[in-house]
């Protein structure tokens, strides 16, 4: 991996976006003081930042290209790398979301979630509200970009975030579950996909907090990976006794859909599906789809956006409603 990283390197940025560029060294979780352990953990949450870092690069070098040379499984993280150098650009030269645009009708396409929830990053890295100069992204998944920002936000402000689990200051209090959504991600990561630290961790912010973490935990161990099965069932076996197993599961659920929007199922998507989604990775997919029709017409608001995932909840609660012994 480390070999092929090396060969697919953009070129430094030149005139004056280099002062955006990022040091390949940002990937470097332990540098964060983030928890490292033995095992695969620590590499594939690892690789994941790498990749992201290769993607925002690429975009100031208008070398685009490397990123679609990176592995499949990597890919994601290198998209959502792209569409934060692209909106971080935007942003600043007030061209009205026209890089995210572009990204997003062409390489990007394949990977919508990957590419908004970017531009939140970026959006985070230039401390700019995480709804605006969104205007012609995908007007449901543009509320993914306060995921990205959670996200984000809670890498660099850990201490306040994770260890003082301080509340975010958003324009909308209602926007504070997407952005938990998001720090729930981030809480993968930094516990290094240990379950039995992510829900020590989880534990400690209040009850009604705890819903979107789970979510952002399940997306991140289903689309990020990082957890051998046994961890995964741990994970849900903690998960159902706070009360939020179906929260886990929809995370699972919307992380295999943004992999098959991708056209790929890698190996520890398929591993986690059952055990997280309690199906396998190509039904769960399809539940996001499903409770999308179900919103009928247009859905573009906030409260669409929560709709569409309490719709993929229900999906869930009534599969299994359907599995259970008689």
């Amino acid at each position: 991996m480390d070999q092929v990283r090396t060969e697919q390197t953009p070129s430094p940025a030149r005139g004056l976006w280099r002062f955006l560029e990022k040091d390949p060294i940002e990937a470097d979780l332990g540098r964060r003081r983030f928890r490292l352990r033995a095992g695969q953990a620590p590499g594939v949450l690892t690789a994941a930042e790498k990749s992201y870092v290769l993607g925002f690069n690429a975009v100031l070098s208008q070398e685009i290209h490397v990123v679609g040379r990176l592995p499949y499984e990597q890919q994601p993280f290198g998209w959502e790398g792209a569409a934060a150098a692209a909106t971080a650009l935007d942003l600043i030269t007030l061209t009205r979301g026209r890089r995210l645009h572009e990204l997003l009708a062409g390489p990007a396409q394949s990977h919508p979630y990957a590419a908004h929830v970017g531009a939140g990053r970026a959006h985070a890295l230039l401390r700019l509200p995480p709804t605006w100069g969104l205007r012609r992204a995908h007007p449901l998944l543009r509320w993914l970009a306060i995921d990205g920002y959670g996200f984000q936000r809670s890498m660099v402000k850990a201490d306040l975030m994770v260890g003082e689990r301080a509340m975010p200051e958003l324009a909308l209090r209602a926007h504070c579950a997407i952005f938990d959504q998001g720090l729930g991600r981030l809480l993968w990561y930094h516990d290094c996909a240990s379950p039995d630290d992510v829900a020590a961790r989880v534990a400690a912010y209040p009850v009604p907090r705890r819903a979107d973490l789970w979510s952002g935990i399940g997306f991140a161990a289903c689309h990020t990976g990082g957890a051998e099965a046994d961890e995964l069932e741990q994970l849900a076996v903690y998960a159902g006794a706070d009360g939020f197993r179906q929260h886990l599961a929809l995370g699972g659920a919307f992380a295999c859909a943004a992999w098959m929007a991708a056209g790929v199922l890698p190996e520890h998507a398929e591993v986690a599906a059952p055990i997280l989604a309690g199906a396998p990775a190509e039904e769960a997919g399809t539940w996001p789809d499903a409770a999308l029709v179900a919103l009928g017409h247009d859905p573009h608001t906030h409260d669409d956006f929560l709709s569409w995932r309490a719709q993929t909840r229900r999906v869930w609660a009534r599969r299994h409603r359907l599995d259970a012994p008689d």
